[in-house]
């Protein structure tokens, strides 16, 4: 899995990178309408989408890209029904994202679990995915009243949620240059055996 991750580290950053654009527009965007932020959310969970869904399609097999594809495929089908759907209250919008949250945060989690073993730093990952599904927990259990609340909560939320995974797709690249210099210390046969007894 660490392979995948590393050669896709990048489709983490730019992940990150639009969840921030996102966030920021949505607070600074002077007199937003909640059908403006629906338009705005729906076309960065359907970009959000299409980048997992490149980073499964171009990965190994097994379990290493179903996560992507599962949260891919749910940021994809959540951007086509905002776009589709843009006279949806600021409720539904709410329900939606809250959804969507729970559903990412749960799948970066999953990679973190399977990377603990690769690779130092993984918390960060880990901490991207949990605060995801406390985000969308929150928005289920305690949903806030008024557009202005939605709006900021949204943002912050974004931009929290970008800046993470900027972090973890950094800690990532810095994992796959080590590993491949440790491949050019011990040698392509040499280096599964010499990295397990390191352990």
């Amino acid at each position: 899995m660490l392979d995948m991750m590393t050669r896709n580290w990048w489709v983490l950053a730019l992940r990150g990178a639009f969840a921030v654009l996102f966030g920021v527009l949505a607070l600074f965007w002077p007199g937003i309408t909640v059908l403006a932020l629906v338009l705005l959310f729906g076309a960065y969970a359907l970009v959000d989408g299409a980048f997992s869904l490149y980073a499964a399609i171009r990965g190994g097999s097994g379990q290493s890209r179903g996560w992507l594809a599962v949260s891919g495929i749910a940021g994809v089908l959540l951007g086509i029904a905002a776009l589709a759907w843009p006279a949806i209250t600021g409720f539904a919008l709410l329900m939606l994202i809250a959804a969507w949250a729970i559903v990412t945060g749960v799948m970066e989690i999953i990679a973190a679990v399977a990377l603990r073993r690769e690779i130092e730093g993984e918390w960060l990952y880990a901490v991207t995915g949990a605060v995801s599904v406390l985000f969308g927990v929150l928005l289920f259990v305690w949903p806030a009243s008024g557009a202005v609340a939605l709006i900021w909560m949204i943002g912050l939320f974004a931009i929290l949620f970008g800046a993470l995974l900027i972090g973890a797709a950094f800690r990532v690249r810095s994992a796959g240059h080590r590993m491949e210099a440790r491949r050019g210390e011990y040698g392509p046969g040499e280096y599964g055996g010499g990295a397990t007894a390191s352990r």
